[in-house]
């Protein structure tokens, strides 16, 4: 029996392991811990592909596999976030249509899927992304939950905009048209050990750095809208 084929699957599913863990904790309003699992589930979501690489295991099943994990930490969860932030904003608002309002936030879950299949067959996407990741939009959902667990206290303007239901909507459309947008993302992968051929990189990942140690929570959707224009300017300037 060859261990060693199995390893990077059990990690996957120590990925989906972590995803279930987050909807327990988002269930319960402990928003910190199930953003906690969902970065674990990330983490773990890079090495299985790491090591079916270094195991030279990699195949169809592990690709199918790593989908239906980031489909649970990465697609539920931030759609559950989002429905939870939205039942907030509409508690005054429990009769008539409008008490249907939260479960637009599973738009974010639609999104995500749709996401994650087209992955699997785009062969466009082997050192890039098309459209934002979904862990990506996953940290950038949960993060705006922290955000107003540690932000609004100080500012009213932060819990004003992050509990105003149609501003949440206008998030959540934005974040399923993102996913799937036809926008090239350039890769965050060093692959020569060169400051010119990896310049891009090496400067987003300083002012990454410097975000998140002086914005903490309030940093991680600032990097992530960074990330996305600065690969739109890019592309504009790589086409003149």
């Amino acid at each position: 029996m060859n261990i060693k084929k199995h390893i990077p699957n059990l990690i996957t599913l120590l990925n989906l392991f972590c995803g279930c863990i987050a909807l327990v904790f988002v269930s319960k309003d402990q928003f910190e811990m199930a953003f906690f699992f969902v970065c674990l589930g990330i983490f773990l979501d890079f090495f299985d592909g790491f090591f079916a690489r270094l195991f030279k295991v990699s195949g169809p099943l592990g690709l199918q596999l790593d989908s239906l994990a980031d489909m649970v930490t990465s697609g539920v969860v931030p759609g559950f976030v989002m429905f939870k932030m939205m039942s907030s904003s509409s508690a005054a608002m429990s009769e008539g249509y409008l008490q249907f309002f939260p479960y637009l936030g599973f738009i974010i879950t639609l999104g995500s899927c749709f996401r994650l299949a087209k992955f699997n067959i785009d062969t466009r996407q082997t050192d890039s992304f098309i459209g934002l990741p979904t862990p990506a939009n996953a940290l950038f959902i949960l993060s705006l939950r922290l955000v107003l667990d540690y932000y609004s206290a100080d500012s009213l303007m932060v819990f004003e905009i992050l509990t105003e239901k149609w501003v949440l909507l206008v998030v959540t459309l934005l974040s399923a048209y993102i996913l799937n947008a036809e926008i090239p993302l350039f890769s965050l992968k060093i692959k020569k050990f060169s400051f010119k051929d990896n310049a891009l990189q090496i400067i987003f990942l300083l002012l990454s750095l410097m975000l998140l140690v002086f914005f903490q929570y309030l940093g991680i959707p600032l990097l992530i809208i960074f990330y996305v224009l600065l690969s739109v300017v890019t592309n504009k300037w790589l086409k003149k």
